[in-house]
């Protein structure tokens, strides 16, 4: 191998690198450093030329997007010195996103990526069944309510991230074993979700299920059959998992209470999600412009709470850390200003995929279902400008942009209607006559 294929290989690692180190911590921000560091070598060596044929462009109108609001809502921030610290911080997430983009912009190394990633998937998976069948994982004994996989029971994160790989996850066993590996796929993904007991993450992969349902049916009349089978099958799992877990009928049960028709049991089957809501829909009332400071939800939750709030810590004055919902933690924390970028961003992201050639779309169709689960303004979700899920996101969403390369000229395959033929980049294909 050549030292330039080396180069090429070791950024590719890092860009995997960033979801090996997940469920790790901060140590997850290593391969992103060095990825800038590597984005500002390329620069210094090629100029603008490292980019001529990616989504260099639309990654800066992302960036952009994402770090302007941050950016507004520091000048009168109720915690300036942590929203400026937030400012800061989230700058390296540009020069990582044009590393993805240079780092994959080839269409037989998009392949490999999603092989690589759907690995990684399976080794989480293979954990947190080892976890359901033991109590015990790499991270240690599960938490008492849900499993926490890989991730470990005081970072019960591993049900979102779960959901919103699932797409790759899926992709690649359709891609490579068919339906029957389609359905295994979803059978061995399905209980640990469940079990790692995030609702959001629930219903994360229930669409990414409707998703591929559709993509195999293409018709109402078969697609409607295949979903009530999708469904009977849930529903038995659930059922399976209420006599086998208590934890898992635990939160069963306190999401029923949601039917009991009063404000307080409403609000206490939410996870008291009703509350936060309540408080942050009149911060963006105190604050419409620019609203509290990103990431300072926190430090004035306290001003906007209802009486008795469990949030409440009498002792420090700070509350909930997060909207815990998308639409209303860039309004709370960054105003209409903010929510007019955001949407400046997602209408550039949607252009994206329209303008793009056929192959291009099918290599984005993975990660931006991802991303588009992950948004879903109808769910809850963690903080978007938190620095883990943030970094998530932004991998994500680096992932969705590098798809966009103009150096692949063909497709790797039809995500969606794959049967099973060979890559089209192989060598005999390419030489053999039409």
């Amino acid at each position: 191998m050549t030292a330039a294929g080396r180069l090429e290989v070791t950024a590719q690692w890092l860009v995997l690198g960033v979801l090996i180190l997940l469920p790790v911590g901060r140590i997850s921000e290593l391969p992103v450093l060095i990825a800038c560091i590597g984005t500002l070598l390329l620069f210094a060596l090629l100029r603008g030329r490292a980019w001529n044929d990616t989504a260099a462009c639309p990654v800066l109108l992302l960036f952009a997007s994402y770090w302007l609001p941050i950016l507004f809502s520091a000048f009168d921030a109720v915690n300036p010195h942590k929203t400026w610290m937030v400012a800061l911080e989230t700058l390296r997430y540009l020069p990582f996103a044009l590393f993805v983009a240079w780092a994959l912009r080839d269409a037989d190394v998009w392949q490999r990526c999603q092989i690589a990633i759907a690995a990684v998937v399976a080794l989480w998976l293979l954990d947190a069944w080892v976890q359901i069948a033991t109590g015990y994982s790499l991270a240690g004994a599960a938490e008492q309510e849900r499993l926490a996989g890989i991730f470990g029971a005081d970072n019960l994160k591993l049900g979102p991230a779960l959901a919103a790989l699932s797409p790759f996850f899926l992709h690649v066993a359709r891609k490579n074993a068919g339906r029957r590996g389609l359905l295994l796929a979803f059978l061995l993904m399905l209980a640990p979700i469940l079990l790692a007991g995030s609702r959001a993450a629930w219903l994360t992969f229930a669409l990414v299920t409707c998703v591929f349902a559709w993509r195999e049916t293409r018709s109402l009349r078969r697609f409607l059959p295949l979903l009530l089978g999708v469904v009977l099958g849930i529903v038995f799992s659930i059922g399976m998992l209420w006599k086998e877990s208590d934890g898992f009928q635990a939160r069963i049960e306190r999401s029923l209470l949601v039917f009991n028709g009063n404000a307080q049991a409403i609000d206490q089957a939410s996870a008291w999600r009703v509350s936060i809501w309540a408080a942050a829909i009149d911060m963006i009332r105190a604050h419409p412009l620019n609203g509290v400071g990103a990431r300072g939800f926190r430090n004035d939750y306290a001003e906007h709470a209802r009486g008795g709030d469990p949030f409440v810590d009498a002792k420090s004055g700070e509350g909930a850390a997060h909207a815990h919902q998308i639409v209303l933690e860039v309004l709370s924390e960054t105003g209409i200003i903010g929510l007019l970028c955001w949407i400046f961003g997602s209408a550039t992201a949607i252009r994206m995929f329209r303008r793009a050639t056929p192959a291009q779309r099918q290599r984005a169709f993975v990660p931006a279902l991802a991303l588009v689960v992950t948004c879903n303004p109808l769910n809850t979700h963690l903080a978007f400008y938190s620095a883990w899920w943030g970094l998530f996101f932004w991998w994500l969403l680096a992932l969705y942009c590098a798809a966009f390369s103009r150096t692949a000229q063909q497709a790797d395959g039809d995500a969606g209607n794959d049967q099973g033929r060979a890559d089209q980049h192989q060598p005999q294909q390419v030489a053999s006559p039409r």
